[in-house]
């Protein structure tokens, strides 16, 4: 794709929905963390589902280790490997409490040193908790990069890092979500909806159904 091409890309995103967000319900940088942890392989209505009543028995690390593993498994059993992901939702908590006085940080060495937290995952709350340019490559935003031709890679870090090389100064910090409602809505993996996307003049796919 042209950087001209790309920034049309963009600008009919961003027309189209100015302030994109997550659709993960949260109310400080910790939820977000515990939130985007159990969202892993699992949708984001799932999550909402279990941490709307999760979130107000146990809104912050100190209430979330109250509660313990075994209290934290029963509001998260309907999420897959809850099992797994209880434990570093615990894990993480008590790093945060134990090095950061319960904050998280806005840094990602910082919260890729958390259990459970892995790039992907520092760059979702680096982005949407702290308003940092960052992009995190999840399986929406791989399949839109390469089959658009915005940014091809073989690998989500290479996706990642093509995406920031040619994303616009101006863009870059709603990219994630706007590449990543794109992917779940439009831009579907088996039925894209061709006929209704808004960037298809700029999608370099061969496989554009007719509009």
């Amino acid at each position: 794709m042209t950087p001209a091409a790309c920034r049309h890309f963009y600008a009919a995103l961003q027309a189209a929905n100015p302030e994109p967000r997550s659709e993960l319900v949260y109310h400080s940088p910790y939820q977000l963390l515990v939130a985007v942890i159990l969202s892993a392989q699992a949708t984001d209505k799932s999550v909402n589902a279990a941490t709307a009543a999760l979130f107000r028995v146990a809104p912050d690390p100190a209430s979330m280790l109250r509660l313990g593993l075994a209290g934290l498994k029963r509001y998260v059993r309907t999420i897959g490997l809850y099992n797994a992901k209880a434990k570093h939702i615990i894990a993480a908590t008590r790093l945060l409490v134990d090095r950061h006085a319960g904050q998280v940080p806005a840094d990602r060495a910082a919260l890729e040193a958390l259990p459970g937290v892995g790039r992907k995952t520092a760059n979702v709350v680096l982005n949407a908790a702290f308003g940092q340019a960052t992009i995190a490559v999840d399986t929406h935003i791989f399949r839109v990069a390469n089959r658009t031709g915005l940014a091809p890679g073989r690998t989500p870090r290479a996706v990642e890092d093509a995406l920031l090389a040619v994303t616009p100064a101006p863009f870059r910090l709603h990219a994630h979500h706007w590449l990543l409602l794109h992917g779940r809505y439009v831009c579907k993996a088996r039925r894209p909806d061709c006929a209704h996307c808004i960037v298809r003049r700029w999608c370099a796919w061969p496989g554009k159904t007719p509009p």
